[in-house]
């Protein structure tokens, strides 16, 4: 039976709502269905002082929305794929993206100024021990210390002078118009960035045909060998929010190259592949890699 009407289920921050509204302009180009967003306050939202991995992970940003979608209440859930573990929930699928915004991290500064020209001991705020470390590399002389909240709030922390620069994904800013405000920014050659970057994911229940067929409409396939192949290292890792880990995936004349980049749990050791192989492997390329990645750390990178 055809739904009369579809409901989507997003966070409730000014981000994730450009997000769920992205999936619902692609939907209404398509459908005459008729289409809504629900609100939905997570964890992850509730509390925005302690890092996630002491609250529970990244399913703190999705959890209460799956629960929705399990529950009948909403029909697709939207979610920035960084933000999603990398196991699916029991019922649901996660398989359908849209087209790959920025993966790339930028600096924002007080003063405007260079990641390589801030003083010595100046505060960065990052969310990350990913992006942490990988700074830590680069510059061990200054002081990297949690920062948590929206974007507004981060800018806002930063501008009354806790931090001296903070550390965001350039997707995000983007979509907020907030370009402006970026001091600098870093390739995936400079910072590899986490799994899923710059990529916004729909899910929907395992069973609902209706829906699955709707939202393939809108898949971006390129979009989804790309999250597959990122987000199966991290399943083979079994990764979670304190596993310090980039993973990024780009495809070039139907080759596609992976690279990847683990840390030891206090981030002195680094461990790092980047290999190519026929598009259509792409998933015997990402456990080539999270398996090599395993056998060099000797899971150095688990707590």
């Amino acid at each position: 039976m055809k739904k009369d009407k579809i409901i989507i289920g997003s966070r409730g921050s000014k981000l994730a709502l450009i997000y769920a509204n992205k999936v619902k302009t692609e939907l209404e180009n398509k459908f005459s269905n008729e289409i809504e967003i629900k609100k939905i306050l997570t964890s992850g939202d509730e509390n925005q002082k302690d890092r996630l991995s002491n609250l529970g992970g990244k399913g703190l940003f999705s959890k209460k929305i799956e629960n929705e979608l399990i529950n009948y209440k909403i029909d697709i859930a939207v979610h920035a794929l960084k933000d999603m573990p990398s196991i699916e929930t029991e019922g649901l699928i996660t398989n359908f993206f849209l087209k790959r915004n920025s993966p790339n991290e930028v600096l924002i500064s007080k003063g405007d100024i260079k990641f390589e020209n801030l003083k010595p001991k100046s505060i960065i705020g990052t969310s990350s021990y990913r992006r942490e470390f990988q700074l830590n590399q680069k510059r061990s002389d200054l002081n990297y210390k949690l920062i948590r909240g929206n974007v507004d709030t981060r800018i806002k922390k930063l501008e009354s002078g806790e931090y001296d620069a903070i550390l965001l994904s350039k997707a995000g800013l983007e979509a907020l118009g907030l370009n402006e405000k970026i001091s600098q920014e870093f390739d995936v050659d400079e910072l590899v960035p986490c799994a899923g970057q710059g990529i916004i994911a729909a899910q929907c229940r395992i069973n609902d045909n209706e829906v699955k067929d709707i939202l393939e409409k809108i898949n971006n396939e390129e979009s989804r060998i790309l999250a597959n192949t990122e987000r199966e290292v991290l399943k083979i890792l079994e990764g979670d929010c304190d596993t310090a880990v980039g993973v990024y995936a780009k495809i070039e004349n139907q080759k596609i190259n992976l690279k990847a980049e683990l840390f030891s749990v206090d981030g002195n050791k680094r461990y790092f592949m980047n290999e190519s192989d026929e598009k259509n492997s792409f998933l015997k390329l990402s456990k080539i890699i999270g398996e090599q990645l395993k056998i060099k750390s000797q899971g150095s990178y688990k707590k």
